[in-house]
């Protein structure tokens, strides 16, 4: 969820990183980035460029195992940008589109992305423009959601979204995250992107959040839709539905459920 180059991804104020690192991250974010950085480590790298860095949490986990590597983390959200710095300062932090990348051909031998390509209003731009960035044989690895259906937490909070909201209820998570589940597609935009595809794995890790109402408060106050919530005059009655369907359907907490993504390596 974090925001990368449209309209929607600018909708981020500055509390909302604060919700996103306390709810989200240790929950939902930090069991991938630690995989993605196993993964990052096993390839040596020497200068990184991190897209759609967010707050810092892969950012951080690089720079834990790579220490004597250049990290340079972008994000298009000033917010998240100024918050990641102070989470993440042995990194260079820059804003940057990923469509419009502020850097010279060849300048990193690895690109990663946690999370971030669902965002990308033109995917196959995008790539092209970190292929231009990474050096000959230089990496692009990144992960994307799976379907809805395979993130507990998400399905719960769709479902509590639908409860609050009987017409017209936000379809954020649904078309957004979860809309670039496809690894055929993903794959098929990278090669059209001229990479080659190396790896693609489906992996399923375990989230593990205190209470079904930290969960709800990190996805209403620390996502973008919170602001489709507020467009539709959400307010306290809205978190309580969100809050009670989730419980319905995970418990009260302490709460674990299964989260799918996908995880692809691409070579320039």
């Amino acid at each position: 969820m974090r925001v990368t180059g449209s309209t929607a991804d600018r909708r981020w104020s500055e509390s909302m990183p604060v919700a996103y690192e306390r709810y989200l991250v240790p929950v939902v974010f930090r069991p991938f980035a630690e995989d993605l950085t196993a993964r990052a480590a096993a390839l040596h790298p020497r200068r990184i460029l991190e897209l759609a860095a967010g707050t810092g949490v892969l950012t951080s986990a690089l720079l834990a195992v790579a220490p004597s590597a250049e990290v340079t983390a972008t994000d298009v959200n000033e917010a998240m940008v100024a918050f990641g710095s102070t989470r993440a300062p042995g990194a260079v932090w820059r804003q940057a589109d990923a469509q419009r990348l502020p850097f010279p051909a060849g300048g990193f031998d690895l690109v990663v992305c946690q999370f971030g390509v669902m965002f990308f209003p033109h995917r196959i731009e995008a790539f092209t423009e970190v292929r231009r960035v990474l050096a000959p044989g230089g990496r692009f690895l990144f992960n994307t959601w799976g379907p809805l259906g395979t993130h507990a937490f998400e399905v719960a909070l769709q479902a509590g979204l639908e409860r609050a909201f009987p017409v017209d209820p936000p379809q954020f998570f649904r078309t957004v995250p979860h809309g670039y589940a496809d690894p055929a597609v993903v794959a098929a935009d990278l090669a059209a992107a001229g990479f080659a595809v190396e790896d693609v794995r489906e992996l399923t890790l375990q989230g593990r959040a205190a209470s079904t109402a930290d969960l709800a408060t990190g996805y209403l106050t620390g996502t973008p839709v919170r602001t489709a919530v507020e467009e539709r005059g959400g307010g306290p009655a809205v978190r309580a539905t969100v809050i009670d369907e989730m419980t319905a359907r995970l418990g009260p907490g302490p709460v674990s459920a299964p989260m799918t993504a996908y995880v692809l390596r691409a070579a320039a």
